[in-house]
């Protein structure tokens, strides 16, 4: 039978009595490099660790629950988790394979669950009746995710030969090393069943300006906020610290289509109708994945348009019903005939062009939040559970992290941007084995003080594929500027909004960004980094894609327009066989193309122009490949195995997006000018 996902006795009479020892199906899936071993678990065979290593590490969401099954939020999840699961090129695990096969531990190696913060990936392998999964690390929300829904995590892989010899294993063991908050999620069936219980009746800890609860340790910018948002319950410490579990209150909290249909759906079957919703006002949604969902390969193929609809209705209908704030974006064919009113675009971006301020604590759901941190605000991700239980008692549950301070000295070379400074640190070997996991990104240094709001958002919108918590930026001058020119407000910096010069980090890394070259990412992860002149061999290229919330903003496409201005001043147009879109972030970012004249030069190299939304960056719309052949350049954050498409995805800044869409192959702003410029030119441009 399909397992189901804890929730209260039907009774109301609150969880049955916890055993003291769990005992599992003694065959375990361990998630080999290979696709062999991976089908003969499946198929009945017993296996060892040692006959499966090496292990694949870096499994996403996208790989355990691929964008095209993201329509389902009940029962039907539990026939595809591993759909996009690959090893050595094959995707081995098919529709129904978990549930047929009694499976219910699986095993990987580090930074297991990377990605998006769908909760949909935990769900679908506790209802396929997986149990527990041993990692050798986890990404911090899916792990977060599957605590809220009672599936368990472990990093003990002594408890392997255990669980085969089919020992029972004691509570006290699979939660070992949690914090206590975790440890009392899980073994209470999930974060619904807990909030019920022990949210009822929260409050404000007292403002740290009382003098009474002043801190009397140094504190980062980031620690300060969560104190002034903390929550007082039984179930937490009073002063928590790094890796204690707390609750806090949100200034803002926000959700879009592919999270709201399950989180109504999850709400209304534990409370009934109608909620009581804990100030909606604060509550915002967005429709900014599915506008062009007609044009997605994926989509289209699959015969899954109809349901992406039906999804997107679910939204309409408890917004309406809640009277929420929504924010739609628009077709092309919509927005032919907008008159201008509609505010709109990818929520991350529409978070910080009108909402989010210094000092604030946002929450979405969503891994690339934390793109708000820019403003010096704390911004995070998460899953749908944990959105629901704050819907309902206005608290969001998060583990204390410690911080890293990331200084950027130097200034950035001509052409290089705060895209290719991220890559490069998501090079480092200390970030790809992990470093970062979890952690506070707090970027500092001369290179961030020269950074407009824009480029830092990049910054910390990326710290999600460096496995962060969030990145932060302390408000400064241009934060001030950002908010006076772009949104009308006069702020005025609280003394307090900096971290203090003794602040505790875990860790200091310093990066020369002098001597940062224009980057790019190989196929399969953003780790895969290396210097775009240093390539092997040439990288031809199908698809150019610019866009997203990381690079659909009003720089990123500053950037854009200096190349393909430069490219149809000089008669060029984008290279026989590539296909070049770009994709406004926000309607404001569309404004400001138009009122600047970019556009003429974008349709002069014969560039798609594309309405807001997040598009190709979520394998939803013109940008991605419908074939495994095809070789896409892009500016999203993250190119994961399936996440554009069939083929294969480089990452790259949108100045070498749009260098390589005219050359026809990977290649920098700076090498193609050089390959193009004559030299009577005298272009120095």
């Amino acid at each position: 039978m399909p397992a189901t996902i804890p929730d209260d006795d039907a009774d109301g009479s609150g969880p049955a009595e916890v055993p003291a020892s769990l005992r599992f199906a003694p065959r375990v899936l361990y998630f080999s490099q290979s696709p062999d071993a991976v089908r003969a678990a499946l198929a009945g065979q017993h296996l060892t660790l040692a006959q499966a290593l090496p292990l694949r590490d870096d499994i996403s969401t996208d790989e355990i629950t691929p964008l095209s099954i993201l329509m389902h939020f009940d029962e039907q999840l539990g026939r595809y988790p591993y759909l996009g699961f690959a090893a050595q090129g094959n995707v081995p695990i098919g529709v129904d394979a978990m549930r047929s096969s009694g499976i219910e531990v699986v095993v990987a190696g580090k930074r297991y669950g990377k990605g998006s913060s769908r909760e949909h990936s935990p769900r679908a392998e506790v209802l396929a009746g997986v149990r527990l999964v041993i990692a050798e690390s986890f990404e911090r929300i899916y792990r977060q995710n599957a605590d809220n829904i009672g599936l368990i995590t472990s990093t003990d892989f002594g408890l392997i030969p255990r669980i085969e010899a089919g020992e029972a294993i004691a509570w006290d063991e699979l939660v070992a090393g949690r914090d206590a908050l975790a440890a009392a999620i899980l073994r209470g069936g999930g974060l619904l069943r807990f909030g019920q219980a022990h949210l009822r009746d929260v409050r404000e800890v007292r403002d740290v300006r009382d003098t009474a609860r002043a801190p009397t340790r140094p504190m980062t910018l980031f620690e300060k906020i969560v104190q002034r948002h903390a929550l007082a319950t039984a179930a937490t410490p009073a002063n928590p610290g790094p890796g204690d579990g707390a609750f806090v209150r949100a200034d803002w909290r926000f959700i879009h289509e592919y999270y709201t249909g399950m989180a109504a759906h999850m709400l209304h079957e534990r409370f009934g109708r109608p909620l009581r919703l804990h100030d909606p006002q604060s509550i915002l949604v967005f429709e900014d994945h599915t506008s062009y969902v007609d044009e997605s390969p994926a989509h289209v193929r699959g015969g899954l348009v109809p349901q992406v609809r039906r999804m997107v209705q679910a939204q309409r209908d408890f917004a309406g019903h809640y009277g929420l704030r929504t924010h739609r974006t628009l077709t092309e064919q919509e927005a032919a005939h907008d008159d201008g009113r509609n505010v709109a675009g990818i929520s991350h971006a529409m978070m910080t062009e009108h909402y989010a301020l210094p000092g604030q604590l946002v929450v979405g759901t969503d891994s690339h939040t934390p793109h708000s941190g820019a403003l010096g605000c704390v911004a995070f991700g998460v899953g749908t559970t944990d959105m629901a239980n704050a819907f309902v008692t206005g608290a969001v549950r998060m583990t204390l992290p410690q911080s890293i301070r990331v200084w950027l000295g130097g200034a950035l070379a001509p052409g290089v941007t705060a895209k290719d400074v991220v890559l490069h640190l998501l090079a480092q070997p200390g970030i790809r084995e992990g470093d970062g996991l979890g952690k506070v990104f707090e970027f500092c240094g001369p290179a961030v003080a020269l950074m407009s709001t824009d480029e830092r958002a990049t910054l910390t919108n990326m710290t999600a594929e460096l496995g962060g918590f969030t990145g932060i930026v302390a408000p400064d001058a241009e934060t001030v500027r950002f908010l006076r020119e772009r949104r009308g407000i006069d702020f005025v910096i609280e003394p307090w909004m900096h971290s203090d010069e003794d602040a505790p980090y875990a860790q200091i890394l310093h990066i020369d960004c002098a001597a940062v070259p224009a980057m790019v990412a190989a196929p399969g992860d953003p780790g895969n980094g290396l210097p775009v002149d240093q390539l092997p061999k040439t990288v031809r290229i199908d698809i150019a894609y610019g866009g997203s919330c990381t690079a659909g903003k009003r720089e990123d496409f500053e950037h854009y327009h200096a190349v393909l201005r430069w490219a149809a001043d000089r008669g060029l147009r984008v290279a026989p066989g590539v296909q070049l879109f770009l994709q406004f972030g926000t309607t404001a970012v569309r404004e400001h193309c138009t009122s600047a004249g970019y556009l003429d030069a974008f349709e002069r190299v014969g560039a798609r122009m594309l309405q807001p939304s997040c598009g190709a960056c979520g394998n939803c719309g013109p940008g991605g490949s419908s074939r495994a052949e095809q070789v896409t350049v892009s500016a999203i954050n993250r190119n994961f195995p399936g996440r554009g498409g069939p083929g294969s995805v480089w990452l790259a800044s949108p100045a070498t997006v749009a260098a390589s869409a005219i050359a026809g192959e990977l290649v920098s702003f700076e090498e193609l000018r050089k390959r193009l410029s004559a030299p009577q030119d005298g272009d120095n441009t």
